[in-house]
């Protein structure tokens, strides 16, 4: 609530911020070709493998490019490194790469620094944050100079998509020569913006002059990007209305309609592929004793939760509910498989009794959500009597906790790193790994076996099988789809995709 009433002041004093200086601050900014972008998820660690935040991924496109590229209006691979591929068998892949390309460094991009990337992020040893998004590789292959060949362990059906996404090559020989702590801190890629500064609380991009000139995502319009973060939206807010910031986005949807009539701010949104879930601990990693381990308190809490208003009303947008655990579009994520709970807090009540909880419970939910979204879900759940006591992080601190099994519910949001498959969500929260809550031997093995092969028909038979087990024993619970609110300077001329990915290289001034 007070989070509410910051951000309702906030935009309450807009028309004297304005007044104050936000025009002349916009030009200003402007005149010195910088684009100032506030951001409330920190990223600890800029390097794209070792972080597994969404702010992060959008960072990493900005100043390190993969071997293909996805069209933002038809999500068609295009060449990027690469320049042709071809699915020599079930499990290799050949790449021809692009001759000409430099590092921000100045180094020659090679065979070598593609080998180099893949068979380092795919072993185990390399710890990265997201294992799920390199494992099915088993190693990568120089040809030549300018061919390579990537082997993966058995058919990957979406193994283009994690190349074309979550992917970025690093050059070797000076990552190698830096160490990987050097490399965080002064980072190189080849990507349209090289980063110039790095440091707690703000990241400075200049754009790359080097840059090849046939890329699809061509030659950036704005000379540079200034990345602060803040630790709220209330702030967020306020440094866009005070002039001190361009661009903002995941503001809360009830400001929508009060920014927009700020007379040097557009707003926009778009529906993405990120789905708002909790995670409940089924497993009893948190405690043995933990009452979610009881499948009808599980059940009882889905039943709980008015997922439909929560849309309707908290994300607004057209904001949807999956029925299934994972995004509608996604390959395998079939919605007609799924178990439904309708809203019906007399039958959360009962199961709670059926279970032994006849006056319910206290438990802790972990969130890093806005704090609107776990106000709601405290809500819905004390009115069944699970007293949950909210404990509102930043997202790496929920995440180090979610992995250390610490977490008997948690809040968060899921945005599949923008890959339209659900081989980019099972096999992060049911496939064995530190988000996997619920554990269970059967889901495992659906996963492997949908991941695992070409063949449609036993693909989606196994998705099916999953999808239904996991919302019959209530694990993973989709609360709601993501649609993202940006808030931008008018003297900005930018474009949101469906893949939640800011392309700041297409953003111009008007």
């Amino acid at each position: 609530m007070t989070s509410r009433r910051n951000l309702l002041a906030a935009a309450g004093a807009a028309p004297a911020l304005y007044a104050l200086g936000r025009a002349p601050e916009a030009q200003a900014q402007k005149a010195q070709d910088t684009l100032r972008i506030v951001l409330r998820d920190a990223v600890v660690n800029i390097d794209p493998y070792y972080n597994q935040l969404r702010t992060g991924l959008v960072l990493a496109h900005q100043a390190w490019d993969n071997l293909l590229y996805r069209d933002p209006e038809t999500f068609q691979p295009k060449p990027l490194l690469a320049t042709a591929w071809r699915q020599v068998n079930d499990t290799t892949l050949e790449f021809d790469l692009r001759r000409g390309v430099k590092f921000h460094n100045g180094d020659d991009f090679t065979a070598d620094d593609v080998v180099y990337t893949l068979n380092l992020v795919s072993s185990p040893d390399s710890k990265v944050s997201t294992p799920s998004n390199h494992a099915w590789i088993e190693k990568a292959e120089k040809i030549d100079d300018y061919t390579v060949r990537v082997i993966t362990k058995r058919p990957t059906p979406p193994a283009l998509e994690f190349l074309t996404l979550v992917t970025p090559i690093y050059p070797s020989k000076y990552r190698e020569a830096v160490g990987p702590d050097q490399y965080s801190k002064a980072p190189v890629g080849c990507g349209p913006y090289r980063i110039t500064r790095v440091e707690a609380g703000r990241v400075e991009f200049e754009r790359f002059e080097g840059y090849y000139a046939d890329s699809p995502k061509g030659r950036p319009a704005i000379g540079k990007l200034s990345v602060r973060y803040v630790p709220d939206s209330a702030t967020e807010m306020t440094e866009l209305l005070a002039g001190r910031a361009d661009f903002i986005w995941g503001f809360p949807a009830d400001q929508f309609d009060r920014l927009g009539r700020m007379p040097a701010v557009q707003v926009m949104r778009q529906e993405s592929m990120r789905v708002g879930f909790m995670n409940l601990d089924a497993a009893g990693r948190s405690g043995a004793d933990n009452p979610l381990t009881k499948l009808k308190v599980r059940q009882a809490i889905w039943h709980a939760i008015d997922r439909e208003q929560i849309a309707r009303e908290l994300v607004q947008g057209g904001s949807r509910v999956p029925v299934s655990p994972c995004y509608p579009s996604q390959v395998g994520c079939d919605q007609e498989a799924a178990v439904r709970y309708e809203y019906d807090p007399a039958k959360a009540r009962a199961l709670l009794a059926e279970a032994g909880y006849p006056n319910g419970f206290e438990t802790e939910l972990a969130t890093y959500v806005l704090p609107s979204y776990g106000a709601a879900i405290q809500s819905f759940l004390g009115a069944v009597g699970i007293r949950a006591r909210i404990s509102q992080l930043q997202v790496q601190a929920v995440l180090q906790r979610s992995h250390r099994g610490e977490l008997p519910m948690q809040l968060g949001s899921w945005g599949s790193f923008s890959i339209n498959d659900v081989h980019m969500i099972f096999p992060v929260y049911y496939g064995g790994g530190n988000d996997d809550y619920a554990r269970d031997p059967e889901m495992i093995k659906l996963v492997e076996e949908g991941g695992g092969t070409f063949d449609t028909e036993v693909r989606m038979r196994a998705y099916r099988a999953l999808i239904k087990r996991g919302t019959e024993l209530a694990y993973w619970m989709p609360l709601h789809t993501y649609v993202t609110t940006y808030g931008v300077s008018r003297t900005v001329d930018f474009k949101p995709y469906a893949d939640e990915l800011p392309r700041f290289w297409l953003a111009k001034w008007k």
